[in-house]
C-alpha cells in the first residue's frame, strides 16, 4: 500500500506523513509548482501549475491498494473507480454509497454561484478535524499493518 497526497492546500500533510512513517508506510506527496511541499519521510511528486493537474497525475498513479487523501470529490470519484481507497482530510472516508451525493452537491452548489447565488465557505478548521483525520488515517494503517 502507498498513501497518496493531494498535497496542494492540504492541511493535514505533517500528520500523514508522520503516521506513515510510523507505519513503514510508503507516502508521496504529489503538489503542483505554486505548491512546492517537503517532508522528511515523504517523496514529493511535482507537476506543472494548471487546472486538475495534480488530480488526474494522482489518478494515474493509484492502485486499488492505495489510499489517497483529498478534499476533492470529482478526484475522489476517480481514485475510488480505480479501487483505491479514500480518505477527506476531515476524516471521513469517501465510499461507493456517498459519492454520487457529494458530486450532486457540488455540481447543485456550482450552478447555484453561477446564477448569482453565494454559498458560506468551508468552516475554520479545529483541532478536532485534526484529531478525526488522525485517527480515520491511523485506523486504517493499523489494519493494513495487521492483516
Amino acid at each position: 500500500m502507498h498513501v497518496l497526497i493531494d498535497a496542494d492546500a492540504c492541511p493535514v500533510v505533517r500528520i500523514a506523513v508522520e503516521l506513515c512513517r510510523s507505519y513503514q508506510v510508503s507516502c508521496v506527496l504529489l503538489c503542483d509548482t505554486a505548491h512546492r511541499i517537503e517532508h522528511d519521510g515523504a517523496t514529493t511528486l511535482t507537476f506543472d501549475k494548471g487546472s486538475d493537474s495534480v488530480d488526474f497525475a494522482l489518478a494515474n498513479r493509484v492502485a486499488s491498494e492505495d489510499l489517497v487523501i483529498t478534499q476533492d470529490y470529482g478526484l475522489a470519484s476517480m481514485c475510488l473507480a480505480r479501487g483505491a481507497r479514500v480518505l477527506h482530510q476531515d476524516g471521513w472516508e469517501y465510499t461507493a454509497w456517498n459519492i454520487d451525493a457529494l458530486l450532486l452537491q457540488r455540481h447543485e452548489a456550482r450552478k447555484f454561484r453561477a446564477s448569482g447565488g453565494r454559498t458560506k465557505g468551508p468552516k475554520k478548521r479545529t483541532a478536532d478535524h485534526d484529531r478525526a483525520f488522525s485517527e480515520a488515517l491511523e485506523a486504517i494503517l493499523q489494519k493494513q499493518s495487521h492483516g
